[in-house]
């Protein structure tokens, strides 16, 4: 029987035998060791490095997320068979600071890490980690750690000068600024910002019937920070206050400077969470995660101003109940837009129009429970979910032509995955 046709029940018992067998082998994956042998021993790896949610160590005090928290170690690293999508096993950075969020420069020299933890020691802020990369199989190797900026960092993201790491705290309700040195360990934040205004309500007016889901609306909630693709501009979305903002950006001082227009309102209690640019730089495409909708902006590069034109479910129609989404994907060819809902644990598949419209198409079972964010691999053949509750890392083939996602059969365990991202260690420096 293809696994692709697997019922939701046969698959689960599927899982619960095969995660029994990996947990007896030492977390080996013996259905990838054929397929991972028969790669070419001359070509350097392709690289998967997976954020989770980890355990505290030593001294640090627990660190506050989603349940069950920390079943990961750290930054789990694998070697990606480059014809099957398969993902084996090559190392763990022992982390207990739960680093959720990564990004790797455009040289595939550094890895950065966002550590979630909301307190160390006695000071309530997080941390921010830059490690060296192995160019000869991906190994990292930890430069320094420094203060976030605020509690519970949640999202790093480079400016595209390669000069600055950008920070999103989500319990601290702030985004900071940290210069990246020469060597590559980063120095104390040359600007930290502090997100203020009116709470929106707990209850989303675009949340599906029924909905009970209630998350962020009790503070400032600092969700996602990232460059506009020219880096004259930085945008940050702010979950409890239902903002999107906006920041012409100083690369000589690292500074963030309001914008001419500052900021957006999304309606209040839907609850902004991530945004992603089309290809082309003209639309943005901002994910609600109590309001389980994505919002499609016209953005004008000029002056960094944002203008609303849809709004559209992540949802099947006659969805009842509650839903909080988490990722949104532009694809690479600009056609199809990926939206992740958790509790409804799916991947909304959307058409792009030739005005940036958005047309549902499909919906993915994740194969796996609260799907907190997706990635593909650099060829775009290869689409990867990690499913946060489920501990695992799924693995789906994507017809290019379609949209579509057919799961592969795999799936490999990883506790409480955050995040996935690549780098090719065949190209670049």
């Amino acid at each position: 029987m293809n696994s692709s046709d697997l019922s939701r029940r046969e698959f689960l018992q599927t899982s619960l035998t095969a995660s029994t067998a990996l947990a007896g082998a030492g977390g080996l994956i013996p259905l990838l060791g054929t397929s991972a042998r028969a790669q070419s021993p001359d070509k350097k790896p392709l690289v998967a490095y997976v954020g989770t949610f980890s355990s505290p160590l030593g001294d640090v005090l627990p660190t506050q997320v989603d349940l069950p928290p920390g079943n990961g170690r750290g930054i789990h690293i694998f070697h990606v068979n480059r014809e099957t999508g398969a993902l084996q096993p090559s190392g763990v950075v022992e982390m207990g600071n739960s680093p959720s969020c990564l990004a790797v420069n455009s040289a595939g020299t550094r890895l950065y890490s966002a550590n979630e933890t909301d307190r160390v020691g006695t000071a309530k802020e997080g941390t921010v980690s830059a490690f060296s990369i192995r160019r000869t199989d991906g190994k990292l190797e930890l430069l320094n750690t420094v203060p976030s900026g605020g509690a519970g960092p949640t999202y790093v993201a480079l400016h595209p000068s390669g000069k600055f790491l950008l920070v999103a705290n989500y319990f601290g309700g702030s985004v900071a600024v940290l210069p990246i040195l020469e060597d590559g360990r980063l120095g104390p934040a040359t600007d930290v910002k502090n997100d203020a205004g009116q709470i929106g309500p707990t209850k989303a007016p675009h949340a599906p019937p029924g909905s009970f889901a209630f998350s962020g609306h009790d503070r400032t909630h600092a969700h996602q920070i990232h460059s506009d693709p020219t880096g004259k501009f930085v945008l940050h979305v702010d979950l409890g206050l239902d903002r999107i903002y906006v920041w012409k950006f100083d690369a000589e001082n690292g500074k963030l400077l309001p914008a001419e227009v500052p900021q957006v309102a999304l309606p209040p209690g839907d609850g902004p969470r991530h945004f992603d640019f089309h290809p082309n730089g003209r639309w943005l495409y901002s994910i609600q995660e109590e309001g389980s909708t994505i919002v499609l902006f016209d953005y004008d590069g000029s002056n960094g101003r944002l203008t609303e034109r849809q709004t559209i479910s992540t949802l099947p129609a006659g969805f009842a109940g509650s839903n909080f989404c988490s990722e949104i994907l532009v694809s690479a060819d600009g056609k199809f837009v990926y939206a992740g809902n958790r509790l409804h644990d799916s991947v909304g598949i959307f058409a792009v129009g030739p005005q940036g419209e958005l047309k549902h198409l499909a919906d993915e079972w994740t194969r796996g429970n609260y799907p907190r964010s997706f990635n593909f691999d650099p060829t775009g053949e290869w689409f990867y979910c990690c499913n946060q509750r489920a501990d695992n890392v799924a693995v789906f083939r994507v017809d290019r032509a379609s949209g579509g996602l057919r799961f592969s059969g795999q799936y490999t365990p990883v506790g409480n995955p955050s995040m996935i991202l690549f780098l090719d260690l065949a190209k670049g420096s």
